[in-house]
């Protein structure tokens, strides 16, 4: 045992202790969290303009305060871009994350002095988590590989700005270092193409034993590597033994990257976002992940049917109930008030909470009031490859499709097989079938022949990765919408079909 593994242990017993008290009163962590950042920012622009001084509760704050998305927040993140200070929250950012916005274009999510430690010590947390439950620790003395975006930032306005993950690449703390792969060169590399070749350049005679990234791209890494060496992961690296993911549901890629692997090792998943980390999976034998209530964020909840109506509920953590999807608002200490960040989850445990990602509050299909989710559509892909041994995925994404050249309306799901199944048309219905009994709206659409069941559009040989390279978008923390209520993406894609 590694000196690393060695210390983790008695520091995840005391990180644990810290989790089980603030995770067993939910209520009153939040409230605590929530006078604190009322209280630091009242002097700020935000909280004069919201009157942040005669704010008593969480019902004078809703009062005051309004849902916003990036659009409605952008003209303080302007105020700061043009050098202004006090903004949203005392000072100035310490950085801005850049992230792509659908309809805003690049966004600028301040990062500030106080908000920096719930990105840093959420990752390491997780890990301890871990440590604690299984016993397990001396993956940390091998090699540690982040596939991750560039940590090379540029300025705005004096703010240090860059992706996410290459900002928090320059807080690695120097005991795991020495161990973290690739280079700092490597990773400033832009083309992920290029990148990958060198990032396996460099690992490929390491004793690697962790990997963390997005499970596309790390699939991407693990095909080139059988590709070069005709070996399974496993005897390329054989002390591999634990994949750090997030960002996407980890079940559609789980079968094809255990098979590249070679065997099955355990894994954390975690949910990190440029608005800030929200929960983490804290343990191996209970479903959903630890949502953090402790970590500056004052959490906000609404019932994902109330989004667009003029005054949605907004519920507090105590309000919250089981299995229902709801939109995530967060409140924090950088900056972010009201601020919606698009995603839903579901609740899953209440005692302490742990959810579940369920999608994008606008990743959905309705154009006939289905309403189906991301949830839905990565559950009934699920369950129907389990029903035909052999058959795996690479990547898939769902549309309808409202003016077909004949016969009623449908979903269209394009899908690029790794190994294809034999009988297409009984996949089709076998899928279509599990997404009925998932969605009753969609069922009950199908049975009254408003819709007819789903298509499958197969695609071609790496089409997703052509697909993401031709929009800039390969590698790094980019993914693919599971499902649009548009045609898009679906259109773009047809030139990709067999």
């Amino acid at each position: 045992m590694g000196i690393r593994s060695f210390l983790s242990k008695p520091l995840a017993a005391i990180i644990i202790a810290r989790q089980r008290a603030w995770s067993s009163k939910p209520g009153v962590t939040q409230q605590h969290v929530f006078r604190s950042i009322i209280e630091k920012a009242k002097a700020t622009k935000f909280g004069i303009d919201h009157d942040f001084g005669g704010i008593k509760s969480f019902k004078d704050y809703s009062d005051r305060v309004p849902i916003r998305d990036y659009e409605a927040l952008s003209p303080y993140v302007n105020m700061i871009l043009k050098g202004e200070k006090d903004v949203l929250w005392p000072g100035k950012p310490i950085y801005f994350a850049k992230t792509s916005g659908t309809t805003s274009g690049t966004k600028y999510i301040p990062i500030t002095k106080d908000s920096i430690p719930n990105h840093l010590n959420s990752a390491k947390n997780a890990i301890l988590s871990y440590i604690h439950e299984t016993g397990k620790a001396q993956f940390i003395d091998g090699k540690l590989i982040f596939l991750s975006g560039s940590p090379v930032l540029d300025q705005k306005a004096g703010i240090h700005t860059g992706r996410l993950s290459g900002i928090v690449n320059h807080h690695v703390p120097g005991y795991l270092r020495t161990n973290q792969m690739p280079t700092y060169d490597t990773n400033c590399i832009e083309d992920w193409e290029h990148k990958l070749e060198k990032i396996i350049d460099e690992t490929i005679d390491k004793n690697m034993s962790l990997i963390s990234g997005i499970p596309p791209w790390v699939q991407m890494y693990f095909d080139r590597i059988i590709e070069r060496t005709g070996k399974q992961i496993k005897d390329v690296f054989p002390g591999f033994s634990m994949f750090i993911y997030g960002g996407v549901n980890f079940e559609p890629y789980r079968a094809k990257l255990f098979e590249s692997i070679g065997k099955e090792i355990d894994s954390i998943e975690t949910y990190p976002a440029s608005e800030g980390f929200i929960a983490y999976q804290d343990s191996q034998n209970e479903e959903g992940l630890l949502l953090l209530l402790n970590s500056g964020i004052f959490f906000e909840f609404i019932p994902a049917e109330e989004y667009f109506n003029e005054n949605p509920s907004r519920l507090t953590i105590e309000e919250v109930e089981l299995g229902v999807n709801y939109a995530v608002v967060i409140n924090s200490n950088a900056g972010l008030w009201g601020y919606s960040i698009g995603d839903t989850v579901k609740f899953v445990n209440k005692n302490p909470y742990r959810v579940i990602v369920s999608g994008r509050i606008k990743h959905f299909i309705s154009a006939f009031g289905e309403h189906v989710i991301g949830e839905e559509v990565e559950k009934a892909m699920k369950y129907t490859a389990e029903k035909f041994p052999g058959v795996e995925t690479i990547e898939f994404t769902v549309a309808p499709q409202v003016t077909p050249e004949e016969g009623l309306p449908l979903h269209e799901w394009y899908i690029e097989f790794s190994k294809p199944p034999q009988d297409i048309q009984r996949f089709e219905l076998e899928l279509d079938n599990k997404l009925q009994q998932l969605n009753s709206y969609y069922e009950d659409l199908i049975v009254g022949k408003i819709l007819r069941p789903l298509k499958i559009r197969s695609l071609k040989k790496n089409a997703f990765r052509d697909y993401m390279k031709s929009k800039g978008k390969l590698g790094g923390q980019n993914k693919v919408p599971r499902l649009s209520n548009d045609r898009q993406i679906a259109d773009e894609l047809r030139t990709y079909q067999l």
